[in-house]
């Protein structure tokens, strides 16, 4: 069970406290006191009482918020020096991000001799990793898929392992990485406590949190909802422009990525077709989806291949999509907290976002009741404004391809990324998300290079083995 610490919370709030007021050995505080750490940010003054207390916890908590100093004095604080086995593991999405934990934990880690911590990632080869843990080390900070490989290869022994961190979390998820937490996660002792910071909430981290830890204790800051970061404004129309206005609405705010709710499948349908006949970018999710045809429409939507899902409330329960720059009320909803719950979907973490909603002059009592409950005044604009725009066709930045293999073929992330990037030529900012399921792999690339991609794919091999490649769009 999550226990989620109360508003009241002091430690919910508190910043500016004192590194002093913790269980810290005189050593380690001068050394923060070298490295000029003040006074805790937010994130240290919320979650360090707990985890000094040995419990496990669940932290939202984004780069550049003091996370690593959260995580590391605590690790650092069981760490038996003279025994060089692995006593701490700390997984990252990234190469840089990993090299980046690794440098800053070497840092704090100096009021003790001899502390070895070691990066384990991907980009660079195997052997001198594995010399490396052969000698023995303390801590290792590593990409999951290489962490894996060391662990297959014998090279890695957890045994010892007493701390267990998943930094940045939902990107590692995001990533397609659920698979290869979960393999090693499994290779740690069960006796550990397990730290999980995240930036974002999806269903992933609450389904890792169930699996993998003890009573997790949970530190949300509120700091970081203060203030909206979503920009309402209201359309009054006619009920028979509702669909039309949605195509002008997403012409003149130009979002990469758009939910538009209907409260109907048949509107979904509907929309869907007169946005293809714009020229837009638009899939549907309903409750008749077989769940691998949905999960289709998530991958491309999720990884910035399609400009709008237009789902009901129903068809899009728990999707949490980064980057969603745009919420459109198609329909004004009955009950004000599924608008709330809809619109919350968009200006999530550090991001703005817009929500926009089309409105007759039957909707008015609704949209009243949703201003009562928000305790906001409607923002009202009118549909001309918007008519005369004259901009090109919105496009999707990225095309998903869809590779025949997946978890049963033993693909991984890193294997797609390898092949476009090695013998593909392509560099790693024209490859975005990688999704690999039990059947298929899916993976996004930027527009300009889908066919060439699809092309150099099916020319080269994925771990070894030629495989069958297309785009999902014509």
């Amino acid at each position: 069970m999550i226990k989620t610490s109360p508003p009241s919370s002091p430690a919910a709030h508190t910043t500016g406290r004192s590194f002093n007021e913790l269980p810290l050995s005189p050593a380690m505080l001068a050394t923060l006191e070298q490295l000029e750490y003040r006074t805790m940010t937010p994130i240290q003054a919320a979650s360090l009482p707990i985890t000094l207390a040995g419990h496990d916890l669940i932290a939202q908590a984004k780069t550049g918020s003091g996370k690593t100093a959260a995580f590391a004095l605590p690790l650092l604080t069981k760490l038996n020096p003279r025994h060089f086995g692995v006593q701490a593991m700390v997984l990252c999405p990234t190469r840089e991000l990993a090299d980046q934990v690794t440098q800053e934990m070497r840092r704090l880690a100096r009021f003790v001799d001899n502390i070895k911590i070691l990066a384990l990632v991907g980009g660079s080869t195997m052997r001198p990793q594995a010399d490396s843990l052969e000698h023995g080390a303390h801590i290792v900070v590593g990409t999951p898929g290489r962490i894996m490989d060391h662990i297959e290869r014998g090279n890695l022994k957890l045994d010892a392992l007493n701390t267990l961190v998943l930094d940045e979390a939902d990107r590692m998820l995001d990533m397609g990485f659920y698979d290869d937490i979960s393999f090693v996660v499994k290779q740690c002792p069960t006796r550990r406590q397990t730290l999980l910071f995240s930036a974002t909430y999806p269903e992933g981290i609450a389904k890792l949190a169930q699996k993998f830890m003890i009573n997790p204790q949970e530190v949300k800051l509120l700091e970081q909802h203060e203030g909206s970061k979503i920009r309402q404004r209201f359309y009054e129309i006619k009920h028979e422009d509702r669909l039309q206005a949605v195509s002008i609405l997403l012409k003149h705010y130009r979002p990469v990525s758009t939910l538009a709710f209907c409260n109907t499948k048949q509107q979904c349908r509907d929309l869907v077709d007169i946005l293809h006949a714009k020229g837009i970018h638009a899939l549907t999710l309903n409750g008749d989806m077989e769940q691998r045809e949905r999960d289709q429409v998530l991958i491309q939507f999720a990884n910035r291949s399609c400009s709008v899902l237009v789902a009901t409330d129903v068809a899009a329960r728990g999707l949490d999509i980064a980057q969603l720059e745009a919420v459109i009320n198609v329909d004004v909803t009955p009950d004000p907290e599924i608008h709330i719950h809809r619109i919350g979907r968009t200006g999530r973490a550090d991001e703005e976002g817009w929500a926009l909603s089309l409105c007759t002059a039957a909707d008015m009592p609704r949209v009243a009741n949703i201003a009562r409950m928000m305790g906001i005044a409607p923002e009202w604009h009118t549909m001309d404004t918007l008519l005369n725009e004259k901009k090109g066709p919105l496009v999707p930045p990225m095309v998903t391809l869809q590779i025949l293999g997946g978890r049963k073929e033993k693909i991984r992330p890193g294997d797609v990324l390898g092949a476009l990037t090695g013998e593909a030529g392509f560099t790693r900012e024209q490859v975005g998300k990688i999704t690999v399921t039990d059947m298929s792999t899916y993976v996004a690339v930027a527009r300009d290079i889908a066919r060439e991609a699809v092309k150099r794919l099916s020319a080269g091999k994925v771990k070894g083995k030629t495989v069958k490649v297309r785009a999902l769009e014509d």
